[in-house]
């Protein structure tokens, strides 16, 4: 029997030419927000790193480990029976410690000049950080109650991602870096994959192991150029050669 999801499906953009779809923790924002209070105040970064690798193995569905990782938080945060990392807690160290990506802002007001709405699907709620105007966020809720302790509440609950982010008009362009838009990576006619640093990146990983074409981006700039060059294409035999050239086959 499958759950039913209390959340109410957001606006679709039906008869847009393009449609940008981005993950927000890790690509619009210069952390992943989800990862950041995991390993500061929840199960810490080798037991998130090891979970993370079971869902890549097919062992565990993301739902479900995500879902742990949230609820190590709480756990943790509970001195004498009291919970100390509220929901309010961890919004307010997530403020203080990530920032949106100062190249996004730029990117942002070239889509909304040129009629291309751009939707962030986030697996969690942080709509505090959303400082656009007229940004719209499709993302999980969370649950709190009286004594501080709060859960996720899925957008998607009978699916293994808990939101599947392939539900809903499938973008030009997708942005992501994490595991749970492994179900729109496959979706995306353009899959732009943030580069990391500190070499953890899911979905990179998981688009080689299934050959999934998708491109590696460092800033919204850098994509950016690359939209200009689809969008303003004088034919359409132009734009699919430009996307043959930037998305080759994964080898």
């Amino acid at each position: 029997m499958s759950q039913e999801s209390h959340i109410t499906e957001p606006v679709i953009y039906h008869g847009k030419k393009f449609i940008v779809l981005s993950d927000w923790d890790g690509t619009i924002t210069t952390q992943d927000s989800n990862d950041f209070v995991t390993d500061t105040y929840g199960m810490g970064l080798p037991d998130r790193v090891a979970l993370n690798q079971s869902v890549r193995n097919g062992q565990d569905n993301f739902r479900d480990a995500f879902r742990k990782m949230l609820v190590s938080v709480v756990e943790n945060g509970k001195v004498e029976g009291k919970v100390t990392h509220t929901f309010e807690f961890c919004k307010n160290a997530v403020a203080n410690n990530i920032k949106v990506d100062d190249t996004f802002k730029a990117f942002y007001e070239f889509c909304g000049a040129n009629d291309i709405p751009v939707v962030v699907v986030s697996s969690v709620l942080h709509k505090h950080l959303a400082s656009l105007d007229g940004i719209q966020i499709i993302s999980n809720e969370v649950k709190t109650y009286d004594d501080g302790s709060w859960e996720i509440q899925y957008r998607h609950p009978e699916s293994g991602f808990g939101h599947d982010k392939s539900e809903g008009d499938r973008p030009i362009h997708e942005h992501a870096t994490r595991s749970d838009h492994l179900s729109a990576a496959r979706g995306a006619t353009c899959l732009f994959v943030k580069y990391k640093p500190n070499g953890e990146n899911e979905l990179m990983e998981y688009c080689i192991i299934n050959k999934i074409k998708h491109r590696l981006f460092q800033s919204f700039e850098e994509a950016q150029g690359v939209m200009k060059l689809i969008i303003f294409a004088e034919t359409e035999e132009e734009r699919q050669s430009i996307i043959a050239r930037e998305w080759p086959e994964v080898a």
